[in-house]
């Protein structure tokens, strides 16, 4: 009876002595929300939070240009921290020692608009013990414009034509067209809307934009996330080109390509791999551009469709604000179009003859414009 006793007590004094000792120990101690996702075991102390901030609060909108005032506390719950260190955008600000708990982020860290991340991580002991985390959104600092229109000359264009990307080389038109049974690059005679040469895409991609780099075509498809590129003399395939996002509009700036994806980003691309370099968010005084389609680079700036309106956008591309609209309501009359659904789409520039042709999905007309300011 003793043996048999012995063998189901001892077991349970070894269970008890081992709770007993990690519990007086304090390990492993509680892992708060804080360190869950980070494998690491640590004592209730790390993560106590020791600030607070209580400006700016999450989403607060700035102009650009405009300095950030961040304003912290002491949190109750713990010491106050050795050093405060912050970052703007993912940019380290500065740093700051005790008993600083108020600063001014440099007007130079809102030069561009767009949703921005606010971080701010406080350490004790050499160990980052709270961490704060609110994004702002950086508005233009001008209302736009507001631009008409003259028309100049009009030229006919293909109805089957359902225009996803245009640009204008060496008095030829070049064209991009979409739908998933109808997509295909186009060489088109500009005073008669003759089509001279044809490309055609396979079934089911569907075209988008259109840029020339370097004597080469590229051409992007909407949600297949691949694109291709084409030597310009001979509309032969020399290279694929794949991306993350949906592919809307191209333009050319320099020894960059920039593409929009449908929302209110820009992503300017290194040609050859096709590496997003960087990416710029477009705001006006009010509220993000979104919806940006088809693009032209034009006298330092980026034109944007905005889809299914007949506005276009004219985009500081290193600010990221809106310099004024262009509203081209009433361009086509042409009963047989409903411009509702064949919507304003595609712009192309004439460098040489300062010329501005913009036309619109299966239109039956292409123009020449002025602006009026």
């Amino acid at each position: 009876m003793r043996s048999n006793y012995l063998k189901y007590i001892f077991p349970l004094f070894v269970l008890l002595a081992v709770t007993w000792i990690i519990s007086c120990s304090g390990r492993p101690g509680k892992i708060t929300e804080q360190n869950a996702g980070s494998g690491g075991i640590m004592d209730e102390e790390t993560f106590a939070s020791i600030i607070k901030m209580t400006f700016p609060a999450e989403n607060t909108e700035f102009r650009l240009g405009e300095p950030v005032k961040v304003v912290l506390a002491k949190d109750n719950m713990g010491d106050p921290p050795d050093s405060i260190l912050i970052f703007f955008d993912g940019k380290a600000v500065t740093s700051l020692g005790q008993g600083l708990w108020e600063y001014t982020i440099p007007p130079s860290f809102t030069a561009s608009t767009g949703r921005k991340s606010l971080k701010v991580s406080a350490y004790k002991k050499g160990k980052a013990r709270t961490t704060i985390t609110r994004f702002m959104v950086i508005l233009s600092d001008v209302a736009p414009g507001r631009n008409s229109y003259r028309v100049i000359n009009t030229y006919p264009h293909d109805r089957d034509a359902f225009t996803q990307g245009l640009f204008y080389d060496n008095g030829l038109l070049y064209e991009g067209t979409g739908q998933e049974t109808g997509s295909s690059l186009r060489e088109t005679e500009l005073t008669t809307g003759k089509v001279l040469r044809q490309l055609n895409l396979e079934p089911p991609l569907f075209g988008e934009g259109i840029t020339l780099y370097n004597d080469r075509i590229y051409q992007v498809t909407w949600r297949s996330k691949v694109g291709f590129v084409y030597d310009k003399a001979t509309f032969n395939q020399v290279n694929k080109i794949y991306y993350q996002s949906e592919g809307w509009g191209l333009t050319t700036i320099k020894d960059q390509i920039v593409m929009s994806d449908g929302t209110n980003v820009l992503y300017f691309i290194e040609p050859e791999m096709f590496t997003v370099i960087s990416r710029l968010e477009v705001y006006d005084n009010e509220k993000k551009a979104d919806q940006l389609n088809e693009l032209e680079y034009i006298n330092g700036e980026i034109w944007a469709n905005i889809w299914m309106t007949d506005l276009i956008a004219r985009i500081d591309p290193a600010s990221g604000k809106i310099i004024a609209y262009i509203d081209l309501k009433g361009i086509l009359k042409d009963p047989d179009t409903d411009t509702s659904v064949n919507v304003l789409n595609g712009i192309a520039y004439d460098k040489a003859g300062n010329r501005i042709f913009i036309t619109g999905k299966n239109w039956p007309d292409l123009f020449e414009i002025k602006l009026i300011e």
